[in-house]
C-alpha cells in the first residue's frame, strides 16, 4: 500500500509550468529517489507533497489523507527536510531539537527519551552543546534529519540532503536512511548523485517538470539504447569539440575519461579513422556496460 500517492500533479508559476502531469508513489519501507537537473521540478513536487505549495491540478494523498483538504491530520505522519539548512544557527544542537519537539507537542519526558535515541542514531551526542552554525556540513545535515525525525514520522521527504557534503558524511547519512528503511519508514529523496540513486528501491527521472522514466535502478539502466565506450584520455575542451563534430556519435565527460555513445546499428570500426586522426589509439578505447548516468543523459538528450 502506498503511503504517498501523487496523481497527475501539475504546478505553474505564472506562465512557467514547473510540474507537468507527474504521478509518483512510495510505499512502506521504500526509498524512492527523484533525479533531475536544477530547475527540473523536484523541489516543487516535494513542496506540494508537504502542503507548502498549492497546485493547479491533480491529487496528492499522504497516509491515505488528501493533502489539499486534510493537511492538519497529515502533519504527524510527515517529516520534511528542505534543500537549504533551515535550523537556528545560534541555538545549540539540543536547543534546536527541543524547539522542534515543542512544535510537535512532545512533553519533557518524551523529549528526553527521543533525544537519547537521536543522539545514538546520528552520532551527535558529543556535539549537543555546540551551536548549529558551528557544525560541519555533514553534522548540520544529521541535525536537520534528527529534527525531522523528532516526532517519529512514518514518511520522510528529503530535498537533496547531501548536496555539498563530503563523501564520508554522505555515506554515514545513507547508513541512517537504510536503517530507517528497515524500520518501515517511507523515504522520498531528491539527489544529484547517481551512486545514491543506486541505493534507492526505485527512482524517477525528472526533466522540465515531466517524469521521463521510472523504475528500479536496474530497470532504468536497461532503458539505454545503443553501445557505450570509454575513451581513457583526458577530456580536454579541444577533444570534446572534435568528438562533437563526428556525425552519428555522441560524447560526454565522465570524470577523467570520456564516454562515447554509438547507436546499436553502427560499429566502432566506422569511427576508427577519425579517432586515429585525433590521436586516440585502439588501446585507449574500452567497451563498457551503460551506467545509470548514461541512461539519464540519453533520456535528457531526447
Amino acid at each position: 500500500m502506498s503511503r504517498v500517492q501523487v496523481s497527475h500533479l501539475t504546478k505553474s508559476y505564472g506562465s512557467t509550468r514547473a510540474v507537468v502531469d507527474v504521478s509518483l508513489d512510495a510505499g512502506e519501507g521504500e526509498i524512492v529517489a527523484l533525479v533531475g537537473p536544477d530547475g527540473a521540478g523536484k523541489t516543487s513536487i516535494f513542496r506540494c507533497v508537504c502542503g507548502l505549495l498549492e497546485f493547479d491540478s491533480g491529487r496528492i494523498e499522504v497516509a491515505g489523507l488528501d493533502v489539499s483538504r486534510e493537511f492538519g491530520k497529515i502533519k504527524p505522519f510527515l517529516g520534511y527536510m528542505p534543500q537549504t539548512f533551515s535550523l537556528y544557527p545560534d541555538l545549540s544542537v539540543e536547543e534546536n531539537l527541543r524547539f522542534y519537539a515543542g512544535l510537535f507537542g512532545l512533553d519533557g519526558e518524551q523529549f528526553k527519551k527521543k533525544k537519547t535515541q537521536l543522539y545514538e542514531f546520528s552520532g551527535l551526542g558529543p556535539f549537543q552543546a555546540r551551536r548549529a552554525g558551528a557544525l560541519s556540513g555533514g553534522m548540520k545535515q544529521k541535525l536537520a534529519l534528527s529534527c525531522a525525525l523528532v516526532h517519529d514520522p512514518q514518511i520522510l521527504v528529503l530535498d537533496e540532503p547531501t548536496t555539498g557534503v563530503d563523501p564520508l558524511s554522505r555515506r554515514q547519512f545513507w547508513d541512517i536512511l537504510r536503517e530507517l528503511k528497515t524500520q518501515g519508514s517511507t523515504i522520498m529523496i531528491s539527489t544529484p548523485y547517481m551512486d545514491e540513486v543506486e541505493l534507492s528501491d526505485r527512482a524517477a527521472f525528472i526533466h522540465l517538470g515531466r517524469k521521463t522514466a521510472e523504475g528500479t535502478p536496474a530497470e532504468l539502466v536497461s532503458l539505454f539504447s545503443g553501445k557505450v565506450y570509454r575513451l581513457n584520455i583526458a577530456p580536454t575542451h579541444e577533444r570534446m569539440q572534435q568528438l562533437d563534430r563526428i556525425a552519428g556519435l555522441k560524447s560526454r565527460r565522465f570524470g577523467a575519461s570520456i564516454h562515447v555513445y554509438i547507436s546499436q546499428d553502427h560499429s566502432l570500426e566506422e569511427y576508427q579513422n577519425q579517432f586515429s586522426r585525433m590521436g586516440i589509439e585502439p588501446e585507449k578505447i574500452e567497451s563498457i556496460q551503460p551506467e545509470l548516468e548514461d541512461t539519464f543523459i540519453q533520456l535528457l538528450s531526447k
